[in-house]
């Protein structure tokens, strides 16, 4: 059995990412509004703009899940195939942490996230 993971371009110019194990089911679904809850229905109508098949659910699943964490401009680099441009992109997205001027403390770059109590300190 095959499964699909697939972005729709809606009309609104926003991407919808599922997977599914039944492709042309699941995009005859969204294109009818048979689920009146889903994402896609106010925003018909549709058009599939990438689809890849995976052996398993799992991967499906896991691929929709990567791709829904992507940016836009990453997501239609890959739907037009330049993956050159992806992995440039995911080299750009990754957190730039700055570096700490002359004189100044880590910390202050690097804030803590803590309120620097101990537990023996909040429990009184």
């Amino acid at each position: 059995m095959a499964f699909w993971v697939y972005i729709l371009r809606c009309a609104d110019g926003s991407y919808y990412t599922g997977h599914t194990d039944n492709l042309e089911k699941r995009i005859g679904e969204h294109e009818t509004g048979a689920i009146s809850s889903c994402y896609t229905f106010k925003r018909r109508p549709l058009q599939l703009v990438f689809s890849q098949d995976c052996a398993t659910r799992e991967e499906a699943l896991a691929a929709e899940q990567q791709i829904k964490g992507w940016s836009r401009k990453k997501k239609e680099a890959m739907m037009r195939g330049n993956w050159a441009e992806v992995s440039r992109l995911a080299k750009s997205s990754a957190p730039v942490r700055p570096e700490p001027v002359e004189g100044q403390s880590p910390a202050s770059v690097h804030p803590s996230t803590s309120s620097g109590r101990t537990e023996e300190e909040v429990s009184r």
